[in-house]
């Protein structure tokens, strides 16, 4: 996690150095910027240029952007990087005496709201929040699927089902895995073992699977907790290997985001094929030795060949299966053009707690 600080003053800078201590504290890297001649000290970086060509740069690198100044100043150097709620960094603004913390942008997906929670407690600053589920005490679900690092699938939707608790009225939600904690205010269980009626039109799905469509209206947040297990043959191009995991997820019915990861045999962790896929998607590789991978116990797709090349009986399902940790196998080996697919999905549960 990386985050920017701007300020303009000596007090602003002072309120910075402070800011800065805390969010060391847990954040990976922390620059402090200055945009005045009277700023003195080495942590003190000088944005190049403009400072809205900084703002620019800031929303491609930062996590969070904490503004020591006026509001009217943060907004104006924002506004013209500003695009989707689910990519913008938190943005924050402090007061240069440290009275007031506000978060402006991203408030619940880009963490501002409990940004600025945090530094209000910490450096005795009153927060400043404006978000309507926040003052009301509703559930929030874009909140709720940040924390839970879930994917949207739908914003609008996402406002719809704001809106109707806002509104008092009742949202449904479904999820095939587990439920841990009371359902939030406003939020009706719905399922096989749902009371007899008409389900609500509009409704919340915690799903892998794009099956699951309870409500005329479905809201999917999609948990990445499924793992893709891969064997190909040496220098089999990346286009062969996403071909395949493609048609598995249309299988199935995953969702592209629900994918978590991509594991294989260590021998073939520098396959340049497998990791321009990996690339390419986004994925982390996990590569698992082949006594590591026969040492699962299980029900797995053997091939004698296929040990007598690497040393395990299987590639696929065996490293899906290690690479969710505690799961089960959704879906088994499927093989073309020298490709191995096998697809796990790790025990996960649904936390209100």
């Amino acid at each position: 996690m990386r985050a920017a600080i701007l300020c303009f003053t000596g007090n602003g800078l002072k309120l910075s150095r402070r800011v800065a201590q805390v969010l060391e504290e847990t954040w990976d890297e922390v620059r402090i910027y200055g945009k005045s001649r009277f700023l003195e000290g080495e942590e003190v970086l000088v944005p190049n240029g403009s400072l809205t060509a900084w703002a620019g740069e800031m929303f491609a690198w930062a996590d969070s952007i904490c503004f020591v100044g006026a509001v009217g100043i943060a907004v104006r150097l924002i506004a013209p990087w500003v695009k989707d709620k689910r990519t913008d960094p938190a943005v924050v603004v402090m007061d240069e005496k440290g009275d007031f913390c506000i978060p402006i942008l991203s408030g619940h997906m880009g963490g501002a709201n409990e940004l600025a929670g945090e530094l209000s407690r910490r450096l005795d600053m009153i927060p400043v929040i404006t978000t309507a589920t926040d003052r009301n005490r509703k559930f929030a679900v874009d909140l709720f699927a940040s924390r839970q690092q879930m994917q949207i699938s739908s914003m609008t939707y996402a406002k719809e089902v704001s809106a109707a608790l806002l509104a008092g009225e009742k949202v449904g939600f479904f999820s095939p895995f587990p439920v841990r904690g009371p359902l939030p205010e406003g939020l009706l269980a719905w399922g096989n073992s749902s009371p007899e009626g008409e389900a609500p039109r509009l409704g919340i799905s915690v799903s892998t699977d794009y099956r699951e469509q309870p409500f005329e209206k479905t809201l999917w947040l999609i948990p990445p907790r499924v793992a893709l297990g891969i064997g190909c043959r040496k220098d089999t191009p990346a286009r062969q290997i996403e071909s395949l995991v493609t048609e598995v997820l249309n299988q199935e019915q995953i969702f592209r985001e629900a994918v978590s990861c991509v594991a294989t045999i260590d021998i073939k962790k520098k396959e340049r094929g497998l990791l321009e896929f990996c690339d390419s998607w986004g994925l982390r590789l996990y590569a698992y030795g082949a006594q590591q991978l026969m040492n699962l116990a299980g029900d797995f797709t053997k091939s004698d060949f296929v040990q007598s090349v690497t040393g395990a009986d299987n590639v696929c399902e065996r490293s899906a299966l290690l690479a969710v940790g505690k799961g089960k196998l959704i879906h088994r080996k499927t093989g073309r053009d020298g490709v191995t697919v096998a697809l796990a999905l790790e025990n996960w549960s649904v936390d209100f707690g």
